[in-house]
């Protein structure tokens, strides 16, 4: 699969109240994609967080996310990639995960406004920072 994978920063602006980081966020969500199950876990966790969501509200925001997208799961080899990805790149431990899930889904992009934009990763995955 050769698909665009999104960070959960990506789903929080397209839900956000900031005009042009919003607008961009959806024009790339519409076109589909790749997340990954810690990316719908963090943006329930920022929903509850920092939006003051209701549980019934955070469910109302994460699940159109896991129709619209394709969703990849936890696995152990993701997260064992994860560590040896974090390792040689320098990644926190989330975002190792998070480039893992991306490769292991086939993907080339990985929309991110937290990651060090311009680099690939094991020649196969760029990191793009929209905004």
């Amino acid at each position: 699969m050769s698909a665009d994978f999104f960070d959960t920063n990506i789903l929080v602006y397209a839900a956000s109240e900031i005009p042009l980081k919003a607008a961009r966020a959806e024009e790339l969500l519409r076109a589909g994609g790749v997340v990954s199950v810690q990316v719908l876990n963090e943006l329930a966790l920022v929903a509850r967080r920092k939006m003051k969501l209701t549980w019934a509200e955070t469910r109302e925001l994460v699940e159109p996310y896991a129709l619209l997208l394709t969703v990849v799961p936890m696995t152990q080899a993701v997260h064992e990639r994860g560590l040896v990805l974090g390792e040689r790149y320098g990644f926190a431990v989330y975002d190792a995960m998070l480039v893992a899930a991306a490769l292991e889904a086939g993907c080339e992009t990985l929309w991110s406004e937290d990651m060090h934009n311009g680099l690939v990763v094991e020649g196969q995955l760029r990191v793009v920072n929209p905004f």
